[in-house]
């Protein structure tokens, strides 16, 4: 029985990666031609169109989109066998590593992992960028090494993902608001005006869903896209911000935090990195140093009162 041109599995990862037979040619530093006679190999080996033309574009097949989470650790395992093992030389490594997170991830626990990247890798640079969405293209294409986050039912199904931490959403004011003093009922957090974190015009919060029960809805006096600008009016008008309490530590300091009255499920944020990535021993260095630095408490950071045994169960909120 002769075996199959696995160098097919190699066009078909980027293929169904890149849905475009140019894209794909120039990943694969191939002509076009030859990438358009790939495809046309997989067709007759698979006996499946895979790719099929809509308008100028080409959308996956049924069988593309079961393949494409099988085909691509099956690349990746197969050059990781055949990579040469080296030993990891922390004090030489000179490499610079994309990490994907929030403002406030990156003020409350990225000094811990500077500090701790400086001590045993002097030479390797981190490049922290935004993460304005849920997409996991840029894990998929190699622009981003790590990214830090909630995993959501979109994240693609072939990325890897580790539990950081949990955490629960707090409210914020700044110092005088009238939710300063007193104990903060349902009623009386809903009456102030708001400022909602949304990525998206369709986004809503678990907060609104727990209101909702009792009558009750915010006045949503802003929209913005992230926790810290999120705060940075909190701070500077009368607006409640309600942010995730250990992911923005650092960026709620000299605010007052309190615990939200309607109980919510916490969170968790977990690290994702694609599987290419698995075998590597400088990315798994780094992961290591990303766990330890989520691991220690930030310094500084404001402490929230814990509700008494005595208040409502609606008051020990979980965060949401």
């Amino acid at each position: 029985m002769s075996l199959p041109d696995l160098n097919l599995l190699v066009a078909l990862d980027v293929l169904l990666a890149e849905g475009s037979v140019a894209r794909a040619a120039r990943r694969l530093r191939l002509s076009p031609s030859a990438t358009s006679r790939a495809l046309a190999r997989l067709r007759a080996a698979t006996g499946d169109p895979l790719l099929v033309r809509a308008g100028r574009g080409l959308v996956p097949t049924p069988r593309a989109q079961a393949l494409r989470a099988r085909v691509g650790p099956l690349v990746e395992d197969a050059a990781a066998i055949l990579r040469p093992a080296e030993a990891l030389d922390l004090r030489t490594l000179a490499r610079s590593f994309t990490l994907r997170s929030s403002d406030g991830f990156v003020e409350t626990f990225g000094p811990a992992l500077i500090a701790r990247v400086a001590r045993d890798a002097p030479a390797v640079r981190l490049r922290f960028v935004p993460n304005p969405d849920k997409d996991s293209g840029p894990l998929r294409d190699g622009t981003v090494d790590l990214e830090t986050g909630v995993v959501v039912p979109t994240t693609g199904p072939e990325v890897r993902t580790q539990a950081l931490f949990r955490d629960r959403f707090v409210g914020v004011v700044r110092p005088g608001h009238a939710l300063s003093r007193g104990a903060v009922t349902p009623a009386r957090y809903a009456a102030e005006r708001h400022v909602l974190v949304a990525r998206r015009t369709a986004d809503r919060e678990g907060i609104d869903d727990a209101l909702a029960p009792l009558g009750l809805h915010r006045d949503i006096a802003a929209v913005v896209g992230g926790f810290a600008a999120a705060l940075a009016l909190a701070r500077s008008a009368d607006l409640v911000a309600s942010v995730p309490e250990r992911h923005t530590a650092m960026l709620r300091a000299g605010l007052h935090s309190f615990a939200l009255p309607v109980a919510l499920p916490e969170i968790t944020v977990s690290l994702c990195w694609h599987p290419r990535q698995d075998a590597d021993p400088a990315h798994r260095w780094l992961r290591g140093c990303v766990r330890d630095a989520c691991r220690e408490a930030p310094a500084g950071a404001p402490t929230l009162r814990r509700p008494t045994k005595g208040r409502s169960a609606k008051a020990r909120t979980a965060g949401g």
